[in-house]
């Protein structure tokens, strides 16, 4: 067998595996869920029937509270997408050589590394209106007033959520900003300096150009994480008071588990796919570098 030969037998035996993998876990599902999502399939009965686009048709139509659902979603994109300068910021403070910095790294990251569910539960704990320690820490210093029903109240429940999230995820994305920081050469910036650039020009046209791609990646994160979301608010308050804090993951799956209408739940998950999809393209378009153009 000649080295060239040996070299893409080598190759091919290499990929055969995680290949073999990816189209059995993740493409075969994906077709599935299209097949399923143009059925009426109850997720029990070995038969089901196709209904065409009846079930894309109910979701958009007859169903309000998907709106809704989608509307809390768009909150925890919303204030994910704020917290990006404040996320940088922390990044830039923690890429220096400060005392402890190594410490701060490693506390920044470990609401991520903490699974979802027990970071929901302990929240629950935190937002207990009998015991929990917030309503605690607001009577220590004075502040009764602002007192409230956390994941009861509606006007409120959305942003305690929201605030979980934000203290789960924003962790790894001062991280990744981190990556891109460190990946900067130094001689840029004293470059900049030698030409009497401040330092916010300095963030202007060095750091901000730099790590550009760095913010895509947060954005798609962003935008898969908020449109996916559904842990925090099903252990937390079920989607309540009423369907108040009901993501559209969270409304999808209780079409599929308590309504048995796996059809039509495979439709949302359609919708979500393609809304990921869609809003990534445009967050693409918004940020590309146009001076490459």
């Amino acid at each position: 067998m000649n080295y060239n030969l040996q070299k893409k037998v080598t190759i091919v035996t290499l990929l055969f595996a995680p290949v073999s993998l990816l189209l059995l876990f993740l493409f075969y599902p994906t077709i599935e869920l299209v097949r399923y999502s143009f059925t009426n399939w109850d997720g029990f009965s070995p038969t089901f029937k196709y209904i065409g686009l009846d079930n894309y048709s109910r979701v958009l139509f007859d169903f309000p509270e998907a709106w809704h659902a989608l509307k809390n979603n768009a909150l925890y994109f919303i204030i994910h997408t704020c917290m990006i300068p404040v996320e940088l910021v922390a990044a830039v403070l923690l890429n220096r050589k400060l005392l402890g910095s190594s410490f701060f790294r490693f506390t920044v990251l470990m609401p991520y590394i903490i699974n979802g569910i027990a970071v929901a539960y302990m929240f629950t704990y935190i937002y207990n209106p009998v015991n929990g320690p917030l309503d605690a820490v607001l009577r220590a210093v004075g502040l009764e007033s602002y007192i409230t029903g956390w994941i009861s109240n509606v006007n409120v429940v959305n942003y305690s959520l929201v605030a979980v999230s934000v203290w789960r995820f924003s962790g790894v994305h001062i991280i990744l900003f981190m990556s891109g920081l460190q990946s900067i050469p130094i001689d840029l910036y004293e470059s900049a300096k030698l030409d009497g650039a401040n330092f916010w020009q300095q963030q202007r046209y060095i750091t901000l150009p730099s790590i550009r791609r760095v913010v895509e990646i947060i954005l798609f994160l962003n935008i898969s994480g908020a449109l996916l979301q559904y842990d925090i608010p099903l252990v937390i308050t079920g989607g309540g008071p009423g369907i108040e804090s009901s993501t559209f993951g969270l409304f999808a799956l209780s079409t599929a588990f308590k309504n048995n209408s796996y059809g039509l739940a495979s439709a949302m998950a359609m919708i979500l796919l393609l809304l990921v999809i869609i809003l990534s393209r445009v967050q693409q378009w918004l940020i590309k570098d146009r001076s490459e153009l």
